[in-house]
């Protein structure tokens, strides 16, 4: 299958990364992108530049003053005195009851849902050339291709309609979804991410034209703690089109591939979506530094191959997956289960 990727993601390098009160470095770092593309290389991808969609991609899934932030953010905090190098809020206001503030300190807060999502001044460009990668991977699905895969840094699936978090400033899947949609009566979003796809469900918490699925590990003890249960079916006309699928810490191949093989076999195929987009985090692997599940690489074939024989046209959005060394085999083993069952 065709891949597409943009320099881009370069200009956003982070370092600020909170973890139970010590400061470490990011983990979404841009060597990512590098291992993602030897991956691609090793399966013999051919990689594309994507089309530029411009805001209105982006505006099919977020609101226009979380649009306005992002863009004007870096800006309003350099012009701060004594600014750090780094957006990071220092107040996350309680929604109720309260007035949307103008002063960027009180914007970064409302737009962020943790401190996992540190702003520098190339956050922006990075971000927005990111949903431009989504968006131009599912016009070659929609202009006929059977699958194509999104190399998008940083990841989409934890930021909301008006919020970043967890690494992620716009969501990518949701951007997929969402242009899908444009020819599509139903799609279908199945995130196989370590962490739960928080952001996404939000975002189409009430839409019963798109289902979305996540299998991750359980928040009880695993980010993003608050979001992700079993209970978390949709609000409105879209309940039952949100199905979560937390799995105990540790859990490895087969457990995992029963859960998956049943969710294909009998969720997506109830919904009956004609189209299908891939939150694809491989920081599900045994060897990932935020070591939540233990997929091996054998087992990342086997779960493209489950997604692979669901037989829908396919858009496949890199989300998490951070520095191990298996992380190129890890993609190449996913995109090739995924050909092999098609």
């Amino acid at each position: 299958m065709k891949a597409v990727h943009s320099e881009d993601h370069r200009s956003h390098d982070p370092k600020f990364f909170l973890v139970r009160g010590q400061v470490k470095p990011a983990a979404d770092q841009p060597e990512r992108a590098d291992r993602l593309l030897a991956g691609l290389a090793a399966g013999n991808h051919a990689v594309v530049a994507p089309q530029a969609h411009g805001i209105g991609a982006r505006a099919r899934v977020h609101s226009p003053d979380y649009l306005a932030f992002m863009a004007e953010a870096w800006e309003e905090w350099e012009a701060l005195p004594d600014h750090g190098s780094e957006m990071i809020a220092n107040i996350h206001p309680v929604r109720e009851a309260a007035t949307y503030p103008t002063h960027i300190v009180g914007r970064l807060g409302w737009h962020t849902v943790d401190t996992a999502c540190p702003i520098g001044p190339g956050t922006y460009a990075a971000a927005a050339a990111a949903t431009d990668v989504a968006a131009s991977a599912t016009q070659l699905v929609l202009d006929g291709e059977d699958a194509a895969y999104a190399l998008c840094r940083p990841p989409g699936h934890h930021a909301y309609r008006d919020r970043a978090g967890g690494h992620c400033y716009f969501n990518n899947s949701a951007v997929a979804a969402a242009a899908l949609r444009q020819r599509h009566a139903r799609v279908a979003v199945l995130d196989v991410d370590v962490h739960h796809g928080n952001g996404t469900q939000g975002i189409f918490y009430r839409d019963p034209s798109v289902l979305t699925v996540s299998l991750h590990a359980d928040p009880r003890g695993f980010y993003p703690f608050v979001w992700g249960y079993a209970h978390e079916r949709g609000e409105g006309e879209g309940i039952g089109a949100n199905l979560n699928l937390p799995l105990a810490l540790g859990t490895g191949d087969d457990a995992y591939l029963d859960v998956l093989e049943g969710v294909a076999s009998r969720t997506v195929k109830a919904f009956a979506p004609t189209a299908l987009v891939v939150a694809l985090g491989l920081d599900a692997s045994e060897h990932d530094p935020l070591a939540g599940l233990a997929i091996t690489t054998e087992g990342f074939s086997r779960i493209g191959a489950v997604l692979g024989r669901l037989g829908l046209p396919t858009v496949l959005v890199q989300e998490g997956g951070y520095l191990s060394d298996l992380l190129a085999t890890n993609l190449t083993a996913v995109l090739a289960g995924f050909e092999s069952a098609r």
